[in-house]
Protein backbone atom coordinates (compact mmCIF):
# COMPACT_ATOMS: atom_id res chain seq x y z
CA UNK A 1 0.00 0.00 0.00
CA UNK A 2 1.10 3.51 -0.16
CA UNK A 3 0.19 6.98 -0.24
CA UNK A 4 -3.69 8.26 -0.06
CA UNK A 5 -4.71 10.44 -3.36
CA UNK A 6 -7.29 11.92 -0.96
CA UNK A 7 -10.67 12.21 -0.66
CA UNK A 8 -11.71 13.48 -4.55
CA UNK A 9 -12.16 9.29 -5.49
CA UNK A 10 -11.41 8.01 -2.38
CA UNK A 11 -9.30 5.84 -2.83
CA UNK A 12 -6.11 4.83 -2.07
CA UNK A 13 -2.68 4.71 -4.19
CA UNK A 14 0.38 2.42 -4.62
CA UNK A 15 3.56 4.73 -3.50
CA UNK A 16 6.73 3.29 -4.73
CA UNK A 17 6.10 -0.11 -3.18
CA UNK A 18 7.60 1.44 -0.13
CA UNK A 19 4.53 0.13 2.48
CA UNK A 20 3.67 3.56 3.93
CA UNK A 21 0.84 6.39 3.83
CA UNK A 22 1.28 9.24 4.65
CA UNK A 23 -2.06 11.65 6.54
CA UNK A 24 -1.76 15.02 6.46
CA UNK A 25 1.54 16.00 5.97
CA UNK A 26 2.49 14.24 8.57
CA UNK A 27 6.02 12.89 9.16
CA UNK A 28 7.50 13.17 12.83
CA UNK A 29 5.18 10.03 14.63
CA UNK A 30 3.90 7.42 12.24
CA UNK A 31 2.04 4.15 13.06
CA UNK A 32 3.78 1.09 12.04
CA UNK A 33 0.85 -2.01 11.66
CA UNK A 34 2.88 -4.89 13.38
CA UNK A 35 0.21 -7.20 12.27
CA UNK A 36 -2.98 -7.27 10.95
CA UNK A 37 -4.15 -11.05 11.07
CA UNK A 38 -6.78 -13.03 13.42
CA UNK A 39 -5.94 -15.37 16.38
CA UNK A 40 -4.96 -18.03 14.14
CA UNK A 41 -2.87 -15.86 12.00
CA UNK A 42 -2.73 -16.44 8.14
CA UNK A 43 -1.47 -18.42 6.88
CA UNK A 44 -3.82 -20.41 8.34
CA UNK A 45 -1.73 -23.72 9.17
CA UNK A 46 -4.97 -26.10 8.67
CA UNK A 47 -4.92 -24.95 5.40
CA UNK A 48 -1.53 -26.49 4.94
CA UNK A 49 -1.04 -29.42 6.60
CA UNK A 50 -4.74 -30.65 5.75
CA UNK A 51 -5.09 -28.84 2.64
CA UNK A 52 -8.69 -28.60 0.89
CA UNK A 53 -9.42 -29.19 -2.83
CA UNK A 54 -8.53 -27.27 -4.60
CA UNK A 55 -6.08 -25.50 -2.20
CA UNK A 56 -6.56 -22.25 -0.19
CA UNK A 57 -4.57 -19.82 -2.55
CA UNK A 58 -4.03 -17.36 0.47
CA UNK A 59 -2.89 -20.18 2.37
CA UNK A 60 -0.33 -21.79 -0.02
CA UNK A 61 0.89 -18.50 -1.52
CA UNK A 62 2.71 -18.40 1.91
CA UNK A 63 4.72 -21.34 0.97
CA UNK A 64 6.42 -19.66 -2.39
CA UNK A 65 6.48 -15.96 -1.47
CA UNK A 66 8.11 -14.55 1.30
CA UNK A 67 6.26 -13.16 4.56
CA UNK A 68 8.02 -9.67 3.98
CA UNK A 69 6.89 -9.29 0.79
CA UNK A 70 3.44 -11.24 1.21
CA UNK A 71 0.99 -9.22 2.52
CA UNK A 72 -1.66 -12.40 2.75
CA UNK A 73 1.27 -13.17 5.50
CA UNK A 74 -0.52 -11.90 8.82
CA UNK A 75 0.36 -12.02 12.54
CA UNK A 76 -1.64 -11.43 15.67
CA UNK A 77 -2.70 -7.75 15.32
CA UNK A 78 -0.69 -5.37 16.98
CA UNK A 79 -0.32 -1.99 16.33
CA UNK A 80 3.39 0.16 17.27
CA UNK A 81 3.06 4.18 17.51
CA UNK A 82 6.01 5.66 16.93
CA UNK A 83 5.26 9.27 19.14
CA UNK A 84 7.64 12.26 18.29
CA UNK A 85 7.23 14.30 21.10
CA UNK A 86 7.40 18.65 21.46
CA UNK A 87 11.36 17.83 21.96
CA UNK A 88 11.20 15.45 19.39
CA UNK A 89 11.97 12.82 21.00
CA UNK A 90 10.45 9.26 20.31
CA UNK A 91 8.73 7.28 22.63
CA UNK A 92 7.51 3.06 21.45
CA UNK A 93 3.52 2.65 22.68
CA UNK A 94 2.51 -0.64 21.49
CA UNK A 95 -0.96 -2.03 21.63
CA UNK A 96 -1.05 -5.76 22.41
CA UNK A 97 1.42 -8.24 22.62
CA UNK A 98 -0.01 -11.32 21.01
CA UNK A 99 1.62 -15.03 20.34
CA UNK A 100 3.47 -13.85 17.54
CA UNK A 101 5.18 -10.96 18.78
CA UNK A 102 8.63 -12.28 18.73
CA UNK A 103 8.11 -13.00 15.10
CA UNK A 104 6.65 -9.21 15.32
CA UNK A 105 10.23 -7.71 16.35
CA UNK A 106 12.50 -9.90 14.04
CA UNK A 107 11.07 -8.28 11.34
CA UNK A 108 9.49 -5.16 11.63
CA UNK A 109 11.24 -4.08 14.83
CA UNK A 110 14.59 -4.39 12.83
CA UNK A 111 13.11 -3.13 9.18
CA UNK A 112 11.56 0.04 10.53
CA UNK A 113 14.93 0.77 13.04
CA UNK A 114 12.56 0.82 16.16
CA UNK A 115 15.19 0.40 19.23
CA UNK A 116 12.75 -0.93 22.00
CA UNK A 117 8.90 -0.63 23.65
CA UNK A 118 8.58 2.49 26.08
CA UNK A 119 5.02 1.59 27.22
CA UNK A 120 2.19 -1.11 26.46
CA UNK A 121 -1.56 -0.07 26.46
CA UNK A 122 -3.92 -3.79 25.96
CA UNK A 123 -7.33 -4.11 24.80
CA UNK A 124 -8.09 -7.06 26.78
CA UNK A 125 -6.66 -10.17 27.90
CA UNK A 126 -7.38 -12.58 25.52
CA UNK A 127 -4.06 -15.09 23.99
CA UNK A 128 -3.59 -12.95 20.49
CA UNK A 129 -3.16 -9.72 22.59
CA UNK A 130 -1.12 -11.00 25.67
CA UNK A 131 0.53 -14.44 25.47
CA UNK A 132 4.00 -12.12 23.70
CA UNK A 133 4.53 -10.49 26.98
CA UNK A 134 7.37 -13.04 28.14
CA UNK A 135 9.18 -11.76 25.26
CA UNK A 136 9.24 -8.28 25.83
CA UNK A 137 12.53 -8.66 28.23
CA UNK A 138 13.91 -8.77 24.10
CA UNK A 139 12.91 -5.13 24.10
CA UNK A 140 14.29 -4.06 27.16
CA UNK A 141 17.55 -3.56 28.24
CA UNK A 142 19.45 -6.37 29.10
CA UNK A 143 20.50 -6.68 33.18
CA UNK A 144 21.05 -10.29 34.62
CA UNK A 145 20.10 -9.16 38.03
CA UNK A 146 16.54 -7.71 36.52
CA UNK A 147 18.36 -4.07 37.66
CA UNK A 148 15.90 -1.91 35.18
CA UNK A 149 13.06 0.37 35.24
CA UNK A 150 10.27 -1.77 34.41
CA UNK A 151 7.70 -1.32 31.18
CA UNK A 152 4.15 0.69 31.62
CA UNK A 153 1.62 -1.48 30.74
CA UNK A 154 -2.05 -0.02 31.09
CA UNK A 155 -4.95 -2.22 31.26
CA UNK A 156 -8.60 -2.87 32.64
CA UNK A 157 -8.98 -4.70 36.06
CA UNK A 158 -10.74 -7.49 34.50
CA UNK A 159 -7.23 -8.28 32.29
CA UNK A 160 -4.77 -7.36 35.49
CA UNK A 161 -6.80 -10.10 37.09
CA UNK A 162 -6.64 -12.74 34.54
CA UNK A 163 -3.16 -12.06 33.69
CA UNK A 164 -2.28 -12.83 37.51
CA UNK A 165 -3.21 -16.69 36.61
CA UNK A 166 -1.62 -16.78 33.39
CA UNK A 167 1.64 -14.58 34.47
CA UNK A 168 2.32 -15.22 37.47
CA UNK A 169 5.84 -14.65 37.46
CA UNK A 170 5.43 -11.16 35.97
CA UNK A 171 3.24 -9.59 38.61
CA UNK A 172 5.70 -7.16 40.77
CA UNK A 173 6.37 -9.41 44.31
CA UNK A 174 9.44 -9.68 46.21
CA UNK A 175 11.49 -12.82 46.32
CA UNK A 176 10.68 -15.36 49.20
CA UNK A 177 13.58 -16.64 51.29
CA UNK A 178 15.52 -18.88 49.13
CA UNK A 179 14.12 -18.07 45.58
CA UNK A 180 16.34 -17.62 42.55
CA UNK A 181 16.33 -14.64 40.71
CA UNK A 182 14.95 -15.44 37.41
CA UNK A 183 15.42 -13.01 34.05
CA UNK A 184 11.81 -12.31 33.25
CA UNK A 185 10.13 -9.01 31.76
CA UNK A 186 10.00 -6.45 34.54
CA UNK A 187 6.50 -4.76 33.87
CA UNK A 188 4.79 -1.49 36.06
CA UNK A 189 0.84 -2.70 35.79
CA UNK A 190 -1.70 0.53 35.42
CA UNK A 191 -4.91 -0.14 35.67
CA UNK A 192 -7.00 1.87 33.59
CA UNK A 193 -11.14 2.47 33.52
CA UNK A 194 -13.29 1.26 30.58
CA UNK A 195 -14.84 4.95 30.32
CA UNK A 196 -14.34 7.60 27.67
CA UNK A 197 -14.21 10.12 30.25
CA UNK A 198 -11.02 8.40 32.11
CA UNK A 199 -7.95 9.30 30.15
CA UNK A 200 -4.73 8.41 30.82
CA UNK A 201 -1.11 9.08 29.25
CA UNK A 202 1.45 6.57 28.10
CA UNK A 203 4.87 7.91 27.62
CA UNK A 204 3.29 11.50 26.51
CA UNK A 205 0.26 10.31 24.42
CA UNK A 206 -3.25 10.60 25.60
CA UNK A 207 -5.44 7.93 25.09
CA UNK A 208 -9.16 8.02 25.54
CA UNK A 209 -10.53 4.38 26.31
CA UNK A 210 -13.55 3.28 23.97
CA UNK A 211 -15.29 0.35 25.71
CA UNK A 212 -16.72 -2.02 22.42
CA UNK A 213 -18.96 -5.04 22.64
CA UNK A 214 -16.72 -8.25 21.78
CA UNK A 215 -19.49 -10.78 22.03
CA UNK A 216 -22.35 -10.27 24.22
CA UNK A 217 -20.79 -11.13 27.02
CA UNK A 218 -17.60 -9.33 27.20
CA UNK A 219 -15.87 -5.81 26.58
CA UNK A 220 -13.13 -5.10 25.18
CA UNK A 221 -11.23 -2.06 24.52
CA UNK A 222 -10.38 0.27 21.73
CA UNK A 223 -8.69 3.75 21.71
CA UNK A 224 -8.75 7.00 20.40
CA UNK A 225 -5.83 8.95 20.64
CA UNK A 226 -4.10 11.99 18.86
CA UNK A 227 -4.22 16.22 18.92
CA UNK A 228 -3.30 17.04 15.58
CA UNK A 229 -4.58 13.57 14.07
CA UNK A 230 -7.32 12.15 15.32
CA UNK A 231 -7.09 8.25 15.17
CA UNK A 232 -9.13 5.15 16.78
CA UNK A 233 -8.44 1.70 17.03
CA UNK A 234 -10.58 -0.96 17.63
CA UNK A 235 -9.42 -4.45 16.83
CA UNK A 236 -12.03 -6.61 18.45
CA UNK A 237 -15.71 -5.45 18.41
CA UNK A 238 -18.78 -6.75 17.48
CA UNK A 239 -21.26 -3.74 18.40
CA UNK A 240 -20.69 -0.13 19.46
CA UNK A 241 -22.33 1.07 22.38
CA UNK A 242 -23.84 4.64 21.59
CA UNK A 243 -21.99 6.04 23.90
CA UNK A 244 -18.44 4.81 22.02
CA UNK A 245 -20.03 4.97 18.78
CA UNK A 246 -20.44 8.96 19.69
CA UNK A 247 -16.95 9.71 20.74
CA UNK A 248 -15.69 8.66 17.35
CA UNK A 249 -18.02 9.76 14.98
CA UNK A 250 -18.39 12.64 12.61
CA UNK A 251 -22.11 13.41 13.96
CA UNK A 252 -21.09 12.94 17.22
CA UNK A 253 -17.21 14.55 18.80
CA UNK A 254 -15.61 15.09 15.02
CA UNK A 255 -14.55 13.24 12.67
CA UNK A 256 -11.62 11.24 12.98
CA UNK A 257 -8.75 11.06 10.82
CA UNK A 258 -8.01 7.78 10.86
CA UNK A 259 -10.24 4.91 12.10
CA UNK A 260 -8.13 1.21 12.32
CA UNK A 261 -11.51 -1.55 12.91
CA UNK A 262 -11.51 -5.31 12.69
CA UNK A 263 -12.77 -7.12 10.00
CA UNK A 264 -12.85 -11.26 10.57
CA UNK A 265 -14.83 -12.19 7.56
CA UNK A 266 -15.73 -11.12 3.94
CA UNK A 267 -19.54 -12.15 4.60
CA UNK A 268 -22.37 -13.01 6.97
CA UNK A 269 -21.83 -12.04 10.49
CA UNK A 270 -19.85 -13.65 13.46
CA UNK A 271 -20.82 -13.47 17.32
CA UNK A 272 -17.99 -11.64 18.87
CA UNK A 273 -16.26 -9.69 15.41
CA UNK A 274 -17.69 -7.00 12.62
CA UNK A 275 -17.23 -9.17 9.47
CA UNK A 276 -16.81 -6.93 6.53
CA UNK A 277 -20.69 -6.39 5.63
CA UNK A 278 -20.30 -4.44 9.43
CA UNK A 279 -17.55 -3.15 9.15
CA UNK A 280 -18.57 -1.29 6.10
CA UNK A 281 -21.96 -0.34 7.65
CA UNK A 282 -19.95 1.03 10.80
CA UNK A 283 -17.37 3.23 8.57
CA UNK A 284 -20.54 4.87 6.91
CA UNK A 285 -22.12 5.56 9.93
CA UNK A 286 -18.58 7.13 11.92
CA UNK A 287 -17.53 8.75 8.58
CA UNK A 288 -13.94 9.16 9.05
CA UNK A 289 -12.03 10.45 6.76
CA UNK A 290 -10.08 7.06 6.13
CA UNK A 291 -10.53 3.74 7.30
CA UNK A 292 -7.87 0.65 7.50
CA UNK A 293 -8.73 -2.45 7.82
CA UNK A 294 -7.34 -5.57 10.30
CA UNK A 295 -7.66 -8.47 12.23
CA UNK A 296 -8.54 -10.33 8.43
CA UNK A 297 -8.77 -14.40 7.96
CA UNK A 298 -7.09 -16.07 5.34
CA UNK A 299 -10.62 -15.88 3.13
CA UNK A 300 -9.29 -11.89 2.56
CA UNK A 301 -6.91 -11.70 -0.65
CA UNK A 302 -5.27 -8.76 -0.22
CA UNK A 303 -4.63 -7.44 -3.55
CA UNK A 304 -7.77 -8.69 -5.17
CA UNK A 305 -10.16 -7.55 -2.13
CA UNK A 306 -8.32 -4.13 -1.73
CA UNK A 307 -9.72 -3.36 -5.49
CA UNK A 308 -12.98 -4.31 -4.33
CA UNK A 309 -12.59 -1.97 -1.59
CA UNK A 310 -11.15 0.99 -3.84
CA UNK A 311 -14.46 0.67 -5.49
CA UNK A 312 -16.71 0.71 -2.67
CA UNK A 313 -14.21 3.76 -1.56
CA UNK A 314 -14.97 5.88 -4.76
CA UNK A 315 -18.37 5.36 -4.05
CA UNK A 316 -18.96 5.97 -0.53
CA UNK A 317 -16.84 8.87 -0.55
CA UNK A 318 -14.83 7.23 2.00
CA UNK A 319 -11.18 5.79 1.43
CA UNK A 320 -10.82 2.67 2.81
CA UNK A 321 -7.96 -0.81 2.57
CA UNK A 322 -6.94 -3.87 4.16
CA UNK A 323 -3.96 -2.60 6.11
CA UNK A 324 -0.93 -5.33 6.10
CA UNK A 325 2.26 -6.15 8.01
CA UNK A 326 4.51 -4.20 7.96
CA UNK A 327 3.04 -1.06 7.19
CA UNK A 328 3.52 2.29 8.10
CA UNK A 329 1.69 5.33 8.36
CA UNK A 330 3.02 8.55 8.67
CA UNK A 331 1.18 10.90 10.51
CA UNK A 332 1.36 13.94 13.43
CA UNK A 333 0.06 13.46 16.35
Amino acid sequence: MGSPDGSENGSFREKGGEGSIVINGGRSSSLIFLGTGCSSCVPNARCLIQPTDPPCAVCTQSLSVPPERNPNYRCNTSLLIDYCQDDGVHKYILIDVGKTFREQVLRWFIHHKVPQVDSIVLTHEHADAVLGLDDIRVVQPFSATNDIAPTPVYLSQYAMDSLAIKFPYLMKKKLKEGEELRRVSQLDWKIIESDPEKTFMASGLVFVPLPVIHGEDYVSLGFLFGKKSRVAYISDVSRFPASTENVISKSGAGQLDLLILDTLFKENSHNVHFCLPQTLDAIKRICPKQALLIGMTHEFDHYKDNMLLAEWSRREGIPVQLAHDGLRVFIDL
